[in-house]
């Protein structure tokens, strides 16, 4: 959760930034038309920066994914395991069990 929180900060923080200055383009004291153009410079800068954000979270995502996977397979594969050798202590117990039920 950490990570998703420091990721979520981060874009945030951008686009905070990007629309911060596209405000502030907008009190510019610049002519109309400049200001325009600029505003559609910016917005296609916005975007482009965008669509980086957005793959770079896509990438971090499968990354979290794959590893969740992986942790997942993990437990399973602890939790046979265990149950394995827990079968295996029952039945030796079962076995004793039966084996001092016949002596007596």
């Amino acid at each position: 959760m950490n990570e998703r929180n420091g990721l979520a900060f981060l874009i945030g923080f951008i686009i905070g930034g990007l629309v911060g200055a596209a405000i502030a383009l907008l009190f510019a004291p610049y002519p109309g038309e400049e200001t325009r153009a600029r505003l559609r410079e910016k917005g296609i800068e916005l975007k482009a920066r965008a669509g980086e954000v957005a793959e770079e979270a896509r990438k971090r995502a499968e990354e979290l994914r794959e590893k969740g996977v992986k942790r997942i397979k993990e437990a399973i594969a602890s939790g046979k395991e265990a149950a394995a050798r827990k079968k295996e202590e029952l039945l030796a117990k079962l076995e004793a069990e039966k084996g001092a039920e016949v002596e007596a």
